[in-house]
């Protein structure tokens, strides 16, 4: 599976410098039934450790192939906080990709509750209050390591302010299966 994965990311990006499609889906879906099921994927491109691009999908809308090549392309061309992957930085991007769980609604009744419902470094997380949305992967735990910072810099991301948890943000949290280079 890892293989197969980073190497339809990376042959995306790939194609996209060379004007080509030279992925063969029907060949892949076929010898990697798994590849044609509705999925949600995340890439995410580091160089020297920092990240360089990181795009994704929270909820399945199409075969996992199609996702894993979508958000390639996005994470390399689309990610507004980068300028577009040059082909000379592709030599030197690692890429990752991380396959999601369907979210699940986490019910709390507090601060307190929230943090007894999410389990850190296994939990990524989504956060929605006022059509405001941000998510954190797992991985994310290993910069932000404990509950307050994580959840400070979650709420950052979404454009909230530091006491929004005084109104109930809708919180959902999801697993990943993570591929890295």
């Amino acid at each position: 599976m890892k293989t197969v994965v980073l190497k339809i990311a990376r042959q995306a990006i790939q194609d996209a410098f060379d004007q080509k499609n030279s992925i063969e889906v029907d060949q892949l879906a076929k010898e990697h039934p798994w590849l044609n099921e509705e999925g949600a994927s995340f890439v995410t491109l580091t160089q020297n450790g920092k990240l360089r691009g990181c795009i994704g999908s929270l909820i399945a809308r199409c075969p996992l192939i199609e996702d894993i090549i979508d958000n390639a392309n996005a994470a390399a061309f689309k990610d507004p906080r980068f300028m577009k992957l040059t082909k000379k930085e592709f030599e030197e991007t690692d890429i990752e990709v991380s396959i999601l769980t369907p979210p699940a609604l986490v019910d709390y009744t507090d601060t307190q509750d929230l943090k007894n419902n999410i389990t850190p470094h296994v939990d990524g997380v989504i956060l929605s209050l006022d059509g405001y949305q941000a998510t954190f992967l797992p991985q994310v735990w290993e910069e932000l390591p404990d509950f307050e910072q994580f959840f400070g810099h979650l709420l950052n991301k979404a454009g909230l302010p530091m006491d929004s948890f005084k109104n109930h943000p809708t919180i959902y949290k999801y697993n990943v299966k993570k591929f890295k280079e």
